[in-house]
């Protein structure tokens, strides 16, 4: 392993991370492509296999075919592993390795996995993996535990405990892979739309893998104390818990209007938590008003926090963006929040991201729309679900062309591995201070 690394000398460590996540792709796609992995003789084509091969690494859950049915055991056991290592990254999975193993881990490879999980120094990323690894194993084995009565109830033990230990995995890594449907629907959860520990459950794995790992090992570290914690921290958490309530009050209010009160909230918080890039559902997407919809588009657009298992913008950095807006509309330019000046390289980061976002999804959703012949409104969901890995659908995914597919591909993959790190692998090299020009103002607005 340490030879791999250091054959590797000459490749920037953004290339590495998005061509590791690349071949994961391929050689997940080639497993599925074999008739072992699908039930029965059941066709599917290559593009097909690549779609789902991309969904799982990249922890979105859009799929072309019913995971349940459509995929052997074999199938579903190369998924589950392809979404634990896409979720994890496959630089950690590496680095864990070779921890587990006892090799010895250099410079190269800690830089390598100081980038890969975005954390802020290379000092104390060893233990920071070790952290990571204790901290995943637990929380979805928690998860499992706790699913196994209400799953084991309608599947009997064994079916109980591995579907339990799948719907864990895949909702801690934020994928939204299930394996509940039947031949002719894509179930996911709305069989247990009113069941409580399930919903309860799946929700909490989802907002502890879209929180992100360094958050929990800040937490972890200030011991819960608010004011300890760094400021990207507390960014996340007061981000993540407005765009949980808010929408969830929303759905409440506007569009589970009947019924009982305490299943309205629920199916009300479900939708808002799984629209952060998780990609279950206990309700009826399709059936939704448009207006609920475009709430969950820009949700999924925004996605989870950085260094977690989720995918899209990220709190952080629509919390900057806001913050922005609020500081230069009222002509102040030294933008700052909780008692901390925002450096400028995160504003202009944080608005490239969004750029690039909004050229994707709305270029892709015309793309989608004209070539599929669909509502620019579908087009649009599926779109912002791609790019946010989310994986909710209104039921256009699965007859997309081969065109569109490809589109998705490419959003899924841009989304996981992010716009700035696909940016910088692009763009690696250095070409040097090219000096600087005389300014010339230009009037804005």
């Amino acid at each position: 392993m340490k030879h791999f690394f250091f054959s590797l000398r000459k490749i920037s460590p953004f290339q590495i991370i998005t061509g590791s996540f690349m071949a994961l792709i391929v050689l997940g796609s080639l497993l599925l492509f074999i008739p072992a992995a699908r039930n029965g003789s059941a066709p599917c084509s290559y593009l097909d296999a690549l779609f789902t091969s991309c969904s799982a690494v990249c922890v979105t859950g859009l799929v072309v075919h019913n995971t349940a049915t459509f995929w052997s055991l074999f199938g579903k056991g190369v998924i589950l592993a392809l979404i634990q290592i896409g979720g994890l990254g496959v630089i950690t999975v590496v680095i864990a390795v070779s921890l587990i193993t006892g090799k010895r881990i250099g410079l190269r490879q800690r830089n390598l996995m100081q980038n890969a999980v975005n954390a802020p120094k290379i000092g104390g990323i060893i233990r920071f993996t070790r952290f990571l690894l204790i901290f995943t194993v637990c929380t979805e084995l928690t998860g499992a535990v706790l699913m196994m009565p209400a799953f084991g109830k309608h599947y009997g033990f064994v079916g109980g405990v591995k579907k339990a230990v799948f719907h864990s995995i895949s909702a801690f890594c934020n994928a939204g892979f299930d394996v509940l449907g039947d031949r002719t629907s894509f179930a996911s959860l709305t069989g247990y739309r009113y069941h409580v520990v399930v919903n309860i459950v799946i929700m909490l794995l989802i907002i502890a893998g879209g929180i992100g790992f360094l958050s929990w090992d800040d937490m972890i570290r200030s011991k819960g104390i608010f004011r300890k914690m760094a400021l990207q921290t507390k960014l996340i958490l007061k981000t993540s818990g407005i765009l949980i309530a808010v929408p969830s009050m929303l759905f409440f209010f506007f569009e589970f209007r009947t019924g009982n009160p305490g299943n309205r909230l629920l199916l009300s918080f479900f939708q808002s938590v799984t629209t952060r890039t998780a990609g279950f559902n206990t309700a009826d997407i399709a059936a939704m008003s448009e207006s609920s919809r475009l709430i969950m588009i820009i949700l999924m657009l925004i996605g989870g926090s950085p260094g977690s298992t989720a995918g899209g913008l990220k709190t952080t950095t629509m919390a900057v963006i806001i913050l922005s807006v609020t500081y230069y509309t009222r002509q102040r330019k030294n933008v700052s929040v909780m008692g901390r000046s925002l450096p400028e390289d995160a504003i202009v980061n944080a608005f490239t991201l969004l750029m690039l976002y909004m050229l994707l999804f709305l270029g892709g959703s015309l793309l989608i729309s004209t070539a599929e012949k669909a509502p620019v409104m579908d087009a649009m969901f599926e779109c912002a679900s791609a790019l946010g890995t989310v994986g909710l659908t209104t039921g256009l995914t699965p007859s997309l062309s081969p065109f569109s597919k490809v589109i998705l591909i490419f959003f899924m993959y841009f989304g996981r591995v992010g716009g700035l790190t696909l940016a910088y692998a692009a763009l690696s090299a250095d070409h040097g201070d090219v000096g600087r020009f005389p300014e010339e103002k230009v009037m804005i607005g």
